[in-house]
């Protein structure tokens, strides 16, 4: 098995770097106590689908997205986006800069989607084209990628 950089690890170091910007560089405040507050509701929320999708996943089809899918999946958060998980990511580095409130804070959510965009969804797509083919073009017409 391949030590390979994964998304979990992807939004680990991210939110460690928002953090250390945050205490060495963090620009200026634009958002201050309590107002920043309303990013422990983002952190929530975008807890949401990574844990049901944990669950839904859980036995049915592997979580590592360099494994080869074993079904695809199309149904609960899955009907509304083709990536919740990465769509909660993107909400819990959303909440954490609100929470911190500083400029330098809200560039991690942006660079998480380009690399979600540019890295990640590529080797998924393909992965699940090769597996299901036109099922999964098809579900791909109707669910867009984010929301």
């Amino acid at each position: 098995m391949k030590n390979r950089f994964t998304p979990p690890d992807m939004i680990l170091v991210i939110i460690l770097l928002e953090f250390l910007m945050h205490h060495f560089l963090p620009i200026k405040q634009i958002i201050s106590y309590p107002y920043n507050l309303l990013g422990i509701i983002l952190l929530v929320v975008g807890m949401i689908p990574n844990f049901w999708v944990y669950f839904q996943f859980k036995g049915v089809t592997p979580r590592d997205i360099y494994e080869m899918p074993k079904k695809l999946i199309t149904s609960g958060l899955f009907k509304i986006s083709r990536n919740p998980v990465y769509l909660g990511m993107a909400l819990i580095l959303t909440g954490l800069a609100i929470l911190l409130g500083s400029l330098i804070s809200f560039i991690f959510p942006i660079i998480f989607i380009i690399l979600t965009d540019k890295f990640i969804f590529p080797t998924e797509e393909k992965n699940l084209e090769k597996t299901f083919g036109k099922k999964y073009k098809e579900y791909k017409k109707r669910v867009r990628r984010w929301i």
